[in-house]
């Protein structure tokens, strides 16, 4: 039966027109929408009045917004049953995901700890292993929950390695519960901790940790505004509600963190009102009196504390040097007018790790990978050979430790583990992984293109050896573009499945990104936002221009900062791209900052009650209130009914006004993932159905056949 036969013969879809350059009778389909109703609510923004047509969306706890996910799932779904490679796309992605993953080992106590998944476990099992002995398991998240959704969200171990404690995530949410347990007996030791969110924990000893939260907000947990957060000290032993609340009770602070340094002399503490620049304080543990001492009293820097050694601060910050460097202070007079330089600003972005009583100064180079190893002196030892051009993602381990590992990837490398000898300088490759994929059929190469105001931008592109640029190969555009965040080279199961159908991969490094540093975050930010927009529709444009592909063979992928990006692209730029991707996406830019923490995010966006001028720039590109009456492409938006970072209410609101809005025969459509959040800890099954269902979408669309393997 051919696949227009088919389709007829469901019942579900019927042909629309074939007219216009975007139709082919394979996906010109058109869905019969579930209606969604509209509300009358407004919002005064300085001297413009905005209608909220789907406001009501916003309340997760509505039986009415209940009923609408499932109506509006059972839609996806059914669409999505009647690709007729579905299945098959998913087993390719099955049987190469199938192999098993190592993460880099570390030592607490007697024992070596690693994280480990045999293949398709829906979560990393961490296993330890005392010298001599066969290795064990130490905590298995798969039992945590029947169906995989709970996750193990982070460890901590005292000084001595004799205790742990770690966090657990259920259905993907931020909200963390915190058990602490003997690691030896791995019996539970206390009441569980509840209520934790974006919280390290940082052992005092062996007596007690630091962790960080905010108060329960009325509400719903899962959207209701989280806005001063607190860092808080946890006896063992004692009661929650006894826990010493150490910072944030006078100060509002969105953000707060405490470390304590590994010979347990200091408390740090990092307070931020945004996602960017930071306040820094010092409390000497020593000192009886628990004085804190305020070493950077502004947001206008990003400054925190890598090591000490005795009373003198090795301290990593961007204050005066956009790529970041090292400084030094003393103890006894930290504050930032004693600061002296140790590592110096470059002109590559640094990040730094330590161990084995070295730093690691890990330099971008237009987002690929050069470390260099220094002493405490500042005396550069040695530049680390590196197996390639890619990231390297150095490890930290204690000073008491004679070797550190790093793991290696790139686009077509799958990431192996290196260990690493600081005193001679050799990298021996510690684990590889078996993969049913063939690097050296592949090839990754970076290009560099110029965006609409002349801006040279960097671009990864990676595909198959010997593939015709004829303008008719699938491609995937990603990016990002936000929060300083680099999109650096990395492997993924995913895409080597979508190159082996003959799919090109293009990554951009678009403004608002941290590759280069401060400046190029600055310059994709507030009124400049804008420039991310255009850095990835001129990614685009070059793309098309030199025949990798050409518009009806084109989708644009991003997700978070990136879902923006491509609700952005597509209402701006609809007859650009075939397919658009957009994922737990922040869409209606009017009203981000009042769910959970997004008023945090305002140092990126700028916020509609800011000014006049801030409004209207927002207005202009808000994504769901720039959907017009058009020819959109094929669009499948993914989200997560846990989401508390970047709450559904964004994508159900831009669903909402694209269906209502499409005049095109693309379909436009919703998968709602029930018991999973912004991506951390989702289940390998529920990330392999999504990846299937995604990619799926995105070649039937274009009118293109999954080839059996």
């Amino acid at each position: 039966m051919s696949r227009i036969i088919y389709l007829l013969a469901t019942g579900l879809v019927a042909l629309a027109g074939c007219s216009g350059n975007k139709s082919n009778p394979q996906n010109s389909l058109t869905v019969n929408y579930p209606p969604t109703r509209k509300d009358t609510v407004t919002t005064r923004y300085f001297d413009t009045v905005i209608t909220d047509a789907y406001r009501w969306l916003e309340d997760d706890r509505s039986p009415e917004t209940s009923a609408w996910v499932d109506t509006q799932n059972n839609v996806t779904n059914a669409f999505l049953s009647r690709i007729p490679f579905r299945n098959a796309y998913k087993e390719r992605l099955e049987k190469l995901w199938n192999y098993a993953k190592f993460s880099a080992p570390f030592k607490e106590g007697e024992y070596t700890y690693f994280y480990k998944n045999d293949g398709l476990q829906n979560q990393f099992v961490l296993w330890r292993q005392k010298a001599g002995m066969e290795p064990e398991i130490f905590l298995d998240p798969n039992t945590f929950s029947k169906d995989g959704t709970t996750s193990l969200a982070g460890i901590e171990f005292s000084k001595d390695g004799s205790k742990a404690a770690y966090q657990i995530s259920e259905g993907g949410s931020d909200w963390r519960k915190v058990i602490v347990i003997d690691a030896g007996s791995k019996k539970v030791l206390e009441d569980t901790l509840v209520d934790v969110k974006f919280s390290g924990l940082s052992w005092l000893e062996n007596d007690g940790f630091y962790y960080s939260s905010y108060d329960k907000p009325k509400g719903s947990e899962l959207s209701a505004k989280t806005d001063q957060h607190k860092l808080y000290y946890h006896k063992l032993g004692t009661p929650q509600k006894s826990d010493k609340l150490i910072f944030g009770e006078k100060q509002k602070r969105r953000y707060v963190g405490g470390s304590v340094t590994e010979d347990g002399r200091f408390l740090f503490i990092s307070a931020s009102t945004s996602t960017s620049g930071n306040e820094l304080y010092m409390i000497d543990l020593k000192d009886n009196s628990g004085k804190m001492v305020t070493m950077v009293d502004n947001f206008d820097s990003d400054s925190y504390v890598i090591d000490n050694e005795g009373s003198k601060l090795f301290i990593v910050t961007n204050l005066g040097a956009p790529n970041q460097k090292v400084v030094t202070a003393d103890a006894s007079a930290p504050e930032v007018a004693n600061w002296k330089d140790f590592i110096p600003e470059t002109d590559n972005v640094l990040e730094v790790n330590k161990g084995c009583g070295f730093l690691f100064a890990h330099y971008m180079k237009d987002a690929i990978s050069l470390v260099k190893q220094y002493d405490y002196t500042g005396k550069l030892i040695r530049e680390i050979q590196l197996p390639g051009a890619g990231t390297a993602s150095m490890g930290s381990s204690k000073r008491s430790e004679k070797e550190i590992y790093y793991s290696f990837t790139n686009y077509i490398t799958p990431g192996s583990i290196y260990k690493y000898d600081p005193s001679g300088g050799k990298s021996e490759l510690y684990i590889k992984p078996e993969i049913d994929f063939d690097p050296s059929a592949y090839e990754s190469k970076q290009v560099f293109y110029q965006s609409k105001d002349g801006t040279r931008v960097p671009m990864m592109i990676t595909h198959k050896k010997g593939l015709k640029m004829d303008g008719k190969n699938p491609l995937i555009l990603y990016g990002y573009g936000g929060f300083n965040i680099s999109l650096t080279p990395t492997f993924s199961i995913s895409n080597a499945v979508w190159m082996e159908q003959g799919g090109i991969y293009a990554v951009p490094n678009l403004r608002g990104g941290g590759e280069y540093g401060k400046k190029w975050h600055d310059a994709g930010t507030q009124l400049k936002k804008q420039n991310v927009f255009d850095d990835f529709i001129a990614a685009a444009e070059y793309l098309i221009a030199n025949k990798y592909t050409s518009s009806d063979y084109l989708a644009i992928s991003g997700g978070s900062n990136g879902g923006l990006l491509v609700g952005a692209c597509m209402t701006q730029r609809p007859e650009l791209f075939r397919v658009a991707l957009p994922a737990v996406g922040v869409l209606d830019m009017l009203r981000y900052h009042t769910f959970t923490a997004g008023a945090g995010w305002a140092y990126d966006y700028g916020t509609a009650e800011q000014s006049p001028e801030m409004f209207r720039y927002l207005l202009g590109y808000s994504p769901v209130h720039n959907v017009k009456p058009a020819a959109y492409p094929a669009t499948l938006v993914t989200t997560a009914d846990h989401d508390d970072r970047v709450v559904p209410a964004h994508s159900f609101k831009f669903i909402s006004v694209l269906q209502e809005n499409q005049k095109g025969p693309n379909p436009v459509l919703i998968r709602i993932e029930t018991s999973a959040g912004h991506g951390a800890g989702k289940p390998t099954s529920k990330i392999i159905e999504e990846a299937a269902d995604r990619y799926c979408f995105t070649l039937f669309n274009m009118g293109r056949e999954f080839v059996i393997k």
